[in-house]
């Protein structure tokens, strides 16, 4: 359905119902060229994220669009001043109106007037008649400000004279005294009160508005990277914003070699380098990418880095991820990828590691609870706690549902352990975070959760949280209180001198203003006052002044801290973890029964685990976290079925009756008496080799087992042995580190070409004559993984006898292997042998075709 309109000023509305499912509906409001059309949104409601109401400038839809209007347009403050108003200056609009089968609302009406004033000069000025063709303009009363007449300024005169003054002449804003600050000089200097402000911008260019930018701080300045915007011809990559004058300033590129336009991507900064990995790529190839670029702020240049990727997986491609640079205990300088999603992959649920001195990639094994990653999150790090904490963002739950979490996580980045704290109870994405003196401040996001019914949530958030990091607590603090809302997702958040600052981000339109939040100030609490200072702040009492908690946490050895008492858990709080990592692996007091449940820490259990460390890994578990194709497979313990979308565990029969599954090995340990040459033939027999226990999960699995054996005091033997007069090496060839597994104390001896494990109060190795007797061994052997065969060729193919496919099937007829036809009518044949000389890709053989 398409409507034209004509008349200077009207209602657009979807009508006096609800509107239809499936509705497509275009309006083309006609001025005349070059006229100031105005649409103003009086009410607005329709399915956020799926409904949407698109507005071009111009008569087409290959105009430049301004805005797209989805979800609840409710104005939360100050009645019809707040209601959003789109602008065309072409002189004409086209509003097109999409929505899907999912659920209805009230729908919508429209304003719209040709060359008026903007917002009727919000009641508080005049409309007046301008010299440039015609066009109208606001004439503000005293007191206001503003293109509509909107931002109040120089409130009770700034308190003058004792508070400061109200400059009339130049930006007309408050000029308060040094002691006393605020929009209208009415707090002191330090307070003990936050407030919020938005500072006046120079200048303000549309080509600056932009979401799912990223930001970072470098001295004085804010920089400003990549960014979604509805036309990228002129939208500049980088900006720069003076934090002390409020002014942008596009910034000269000097190098020939600069990335493609992205929004999605992440930045972190180190030293004078801003690092860039991945994001969406709006232009050119449009893909997802994981592309390392470093700007070098000295320079003005960019820098594309290639690294050398290491083992346990891939470079994964993702958007909607975190990074942060950390300086390891180790020395190592680390970019640390949290999360994100990847187009070939799905949502990772991986840390990844970029080493900045070697330039190697890294996807590190993590323990401690088993997270789920999303896209969307907002993450911190903390300096103090050596930890990254994430919070949020979207996720899947199986292949086929989704939705929003108030999740929050600690990622200990030195010992890489998940730990679950408490979560804020209010499930966003797209949110920002940052920390200021031990509070994690939470700022925006988009809210909306609902599936088949409206339950109010909105698209664009004001919401405001922090959260205290040594008391493990969330507060929901009060929404700015400023002269219009502030609602947005998508947008960037910075800490500069205590103050945080909030800039662009999406609100139905792109947006380009900065807000700055200034907590209140340690400094102006007394002692009896300053470890509970007051929402969003934590503060310590050092050396008779209160200080910051990072400040205080940095110079004191105590660190006192009054918290509220924590609510015990019940039964159903812990109910929900359903493994024991994430059971014992949290601050819930939770504890993990032998019944395979997780219950309340005071509940009764008579086998009870309390530390992740005693938790014994279930691969079913593990591999139902991996709701893709791609990520099922690259865990070798996992396979992906087809028919139900899930992620499986392989089964236990792959190791074989008295074989346990652990990783990408099978192990078995034997307390019978051998030498090392008995014990390597014992194994030998059962198609194995003694263990290279040459990873840390084959190290503790060992380890927990010899506990059991404490009567019996075995020290079985493994596959490590003297290559030379100063080279020991595993069985399976590779070099012994010292890593995994440590000498015990004065070891290796000089008499001893063979190693046995001793389980003692510290668990070492210990040289021996291979020749002599040893009380046990532990053996390895491969996992019999499942290969899958897929075939392009149709069923008909199969009947050809010269078809590869039929080559191929001869060679699996002769072991009884069946073929199978799948739901794409391919044909898959299922083999527990080994691929061979086929071509194999994450434990699938394909076929080369011919």
């Amino acid at each position: 359905l398409a409507r034209g309109l004509t008349e200077p000023s009207g209602y657009l509305t979807d009508g006096p119902i609800n509107y239809k499912y499936k509705t497509k509906c275009t309006w083309l409001i006609e001025g005349y060229p070059n006229a100031v059309l105005r649409l103003r949104f009086n009410h607005f409601a329709t399915e956020c994220s799926w409904d949407h109401m698109y507005v071009y400038d111009g008569d087409s839809i290959y105009a430049p669009l301004i805005a797209v209007f989805s979800g609840l347009i409710v104005p939360e403050v100050r009645g019809n001043e707040t209601v959003p108003e789109v602008v065309t200056t072409s002189g004409y609009a086209l509003l097109h109106f999409f929505s899907d089968a999912a659920y209805n609302l009230t729908g919508f009406n429209i304003f719209y007037s040709i060359n008026s004033c903007p917002n009727n000069c919000s009641s508080h000025g005049k409309c007046v008649t301008g010299s440039t063709m015609g066009r109208v303009f606001c004439e503000c009363d005293n007191y206001w400000k503003g293109e509509a007449c909107d931002i109040p300024y120089c409130k009770d005169n700034c308190g003058s004279p004792d508070h400061g003054y109200c400059d009339l002449t130049g930006e007309k804003l408050c000029v308060c005294n040094d002691s006393w600050q605020g929009p209208d000089c009415s707090l002191t200097v330090p307070s003990t009160e936050s407030y919020w402000i938005l500072p006046n911008i120079k200048p303000v260019s549309p080509s600056v508005s932009r979401a799912s930018h990223k930001a970072v701080v470098h001295g004085k300045f804010m920089w400003v990277i990549g960014g979604y915007t509805f036309n990228y011809t002129s939208s500049q990559m980088v900006l720069q914003y003076d934090l002390e004058s409020n002014r942008w300033t596009g910034v000269l590129v000097t190098s020939f070699m600069r990335p493609l336009a992205r929004y999605g991507h992440s930045l972190a900064l180190y030293q004078g380098d801003i690092y860039m990995y991945g994001g969406k790529v709006e232009t050119g190839y449009g893909n997802v990418t994981k592309e390392l670029w470093v700007f070098h702020i000295p320079s003005l240049s960019w820098t594309m880095k290639t690294p050398t990727v290491l083992a346990h997986g891939p470079q994964y491609d993702v958007e909607g991820h975190s990074a942060h640079i950390v300086e390891m205990d180790s020395g190592d300088v680390i970019m640390i990828i949290i999360f994100g999603y990847s187009a070939f992959y799905g949502y990772i649920n991986s840390v990844q590691e970029y080493n900045i001195k070697t330039n190697s990639w890294l996807v590190p094994e993590t323990k401690g609870a088993m997270v789920q990653g999303g896209y969307g999150h907002s993450s911190i790090y903390d300096t103090m706690t050596k930890s990254i904490y994430v919070h949020g963002g979207y996720k899947v739950f199986t292949s086929n549902k989704y939705g929003l979490v108030d999740d929050l996580y600690k990622y200990t980045v030195n010992t890489r352990t998940w730990t679950i704290l408490k979560e804020s109870g209010l499930a966003r994405y797209l949110h920002s975070a940052v920390i200021v003196s031990g509070v994690m401040l939470v700022f925006g996001g988009n809210t909306h959760n609902d599936t088949s019914l409206s339950n109010g949530a909105k698209c664009f958030s004001a919401d405001f949280l922090a959260y205290d990091i040594a008391c493990d607590e969330w507060e929901v603090l009060p929404k700015p209180n400023l002269h219009r809302d502030v609602n947005r997702f998508g947008h960037s958040a910075v800490v500069s001198n205590g103050s945080m600052y909030v800039f662009g981000g999406f609100s139905s339109m792109l947006l380009n203003d900065v807000l700055v939040y200034k907590p209140p100030n340690c400094e102006a609490f007394k002692e009896d006052l300053c470890l509970n200072a007051g929402s969003g702040i934590r503060c310590l009492w050092y050396k008779n002044h209160c200080i910051p908690w990072d400040l205080g946490f940095a110079n004191s050895s105590s660190h006192k801290v009054k918290c509220h008492p924590k609510k015990s858990a019940t039964d159903g709080t812990c109910f929900r973890y359903t493994e024991c990592a994430s059971c014992t692996a949290n601050t819930n007091g939770c504890q993990w029964c032998e019944d395979k449940k997780c219950i309340s820490a005071n509940s009764n259990c008579t086998l009870s685990v309390k530390n992740y460390t005693k938790c014994r890994v279930r691969n079913e578990l593990i591999c139902s976290k991996l709701t893709n194709c791609k990520t099922c497979s690259l865990n070798l313990n996992c396979q992906w079925d087809q028919r139900n979308q899930e992620c499986q565990a392989l089964p236990a029969h792959l190791c074989g009756e008295g074989w346990n599954h652990v990783g990408d090995v099978c192990l078995r340990i034997n307390t019978s008496r051998e030498n090392y040459d008995n014990a390597k033939l014992y194994c030998y027999n059962l198609s194995g080799n003694l263990a290279s226990l040459t990873t840390s999960k084959e190290v503790e699995f060992v380890l927990d087992e010899l506990q059991k054996y404490m009567v019996q005091k075995i020290s079985p033997w493994v596959g490590l042995r003297k290559i030379n007069i100063s080279y020991w090496g595993w069985e399976d060839m590779s070099p012994f580190t010292n890593t995994t597994l440590q000498w015990l104390p004065e070891e290796p001896n000089d008499s001893g070409f063979c190693a046995y494990l001793v389980k003692a109060e510290v668990a070492g190795l210990k040289a021996y004559a291979c020749t002599e007797m040893a009380d046990g061994l532990v053996c390895e052997k491969p996992v019999g993984k499942i290969c899958c065969f897929f075939f392009s060729f149709r069923w008909a193919n199969f009947l050809t006898p010269h078809s590869s496919v039929r080559r191929l099937a001869d060679r699996f007829s002769e072991g009884n292997i069946p073929f199978q036809k799948n739901n794409n009518n391919n044909l898959v044949a299922q083999s527990t042998t080994v691929c061979g000389t086929l071509l194999c890709s994450i434990g699938c053989c394909v076929l080369p075709t011919e």
